[in-house]
């Protein structure tokens, strides 16, 4: 069977069914189900918020894999109701980077295209490159994923270079000593 509707139309009532029931229906999203709680506008504050906590009931562990997938969403989601300041909002992506960087490790996941982190996205409406498929580290990913630890390879390759050519002057520095013995 099949939804029919965006469940971002669906009433307090209709969630809570279709929460349910998911097993019944082939377009079942939980990323799409996730997103409708901050997009629909049927559902006031107290609604959005019960129908988090009745999806986390289920799919708990499927709103944690967000973080990785859809961070924003997983922010908007998990922030709402709250009155947040600056710092807290920072904390909280500190927090999700973390999360990502254990969620990579405890998988074993060596690439990072995901969700939002696989297609180009750039902030313009109008890029004729919106929703492009691209590939980790190319120049038409704007918001890559990256962590603190991550190596810079440009600073390794310009630290290689330098010590090379110390290496070079010392040899000169050695020979030209030698020579004017």
């Amino acid at each position: 069977m099949k939804i029919g509707q965006k469940f971002n139309q669906l009433t307090l009532e209709e969630y809570f069914f279709y929460i349910d029931n998911h097993i019944k229906y082939k377009d079942f999203n939980t990323l799409g189900l996730y997103r409708s709680i901050v997009e629909n506008e049927k559902l006031g504050l107290q609604d959005k918020i019960a129908v988090r906590e009745y999806a986390h009931k289920a799919f708990k562990k499927t709103f944690d894999f967000l973080q990785l997938k859809d961070p924003s969403v997983f922010v908007k989601v998990s922030t709402l109701g709250l009155e947040l300041t600056k710092g807290d909002e920072a904390k909280i992506w500190d927090e999700v980077r973390k999360n990502q960087q254990k969620i990579l490790a405890d998988k074993k996941i060596k690439h990072r295209n995901f969700g939002t982190y696989s297609k180009h996205d750039c902030g313009y409406d109008d890029c004729v490159w919106n929703g492009l498929m691209i590939r980790q580290g190319s120049w038409f990913a704007e918001g890559n994923m990256h962590f603190e630890s991550d190596k810079n390879e440009y600073q390794q390759k310009l630290k290689s270079d330098r010590r090379k050519s110390e290496r070079k002057k010392a040899k000169q520095i050695i020979s030209q000593e030698i020579e004017n013995e």
